[in-house]
């Protein structure tokens, strides 16, 4: 799965650690919003990698957590959904506006493929001092730079280079900064 290579997705093991992130983000998500130290530790225990200063907004979905890397002053808003399948590393200062999703699962084009059950995987990597806007969706394989902001509403569908405003569906270059 990790190695972005078609993959089982009814695989035992992979069942185990999926029940695994998905019973934490329940227990995440049925937290007091107000028991700031309780989702902190919660959070440190389903993700691989957090700062020392992070914030997700309740509620939070994600498959499997132990993907996830977030850097510090991070802030995630409402409803902000990662199917990690692949690594999902992002970096400092990043702000996530509500109703962002991260995919980095996939599914054979072929309906012959598709069909058994298979599925593929590409890690999804954004810098530092990013501000993606609301509803944004980013595909399987993106990189995004440093020093970027995506615009609302946006599917980013190819890499996105560093110091620019992106914007669209598809998600391109408005303007550079």
């Amino acid at each position: 799965m990790l190695a972005g290579e078609l993959y089982d997705a009814a695989d035992p093991d992979l069942l185990k650690e999926l029940s695994r992130g998905r019973a934490l983000v329940h227990r995440y998500n049925s937290l007091d919003p107000s028991d700031e130290n309780a989702r902190k530790a919660l959070l440190k225990e389903l993700l691989g990698k957090t700062g020392e200063v992070f914030t997700f907004v309740q509620p939070f979905y994600c498959d499997y957590g132990s993907n996830i890397e977030v850097g510090e002053n991070f802030f995630a808003n409402y409803c902000f959904t990662v199917l990690d399948e692949a690594k999902v590393r992002i970096g400092n200062n990043v702000f996530i506006a509500p109703n962002v999703s991260i995919y980095t699962a996939g599914h054979p084009i072929e309906p012959e493929i598709r069909n058994t059950l298979v599925e593929y995987a590409k890690p999804v990597t954004i810098g530092d001092n990013v501000w993606i806007c609301g509803n944004v969706t980013i595909i399987p394989g993106v990189t995004i730079g440093n020093n970027v902001t995506i615009g609302a509403g946006s599917v980013v569908v190819k890499d996105i280079p560093s110091d620019c405003v992106a914007a669209g569906n598809p998600c391109r270059i408005i303007r550079h900064i």
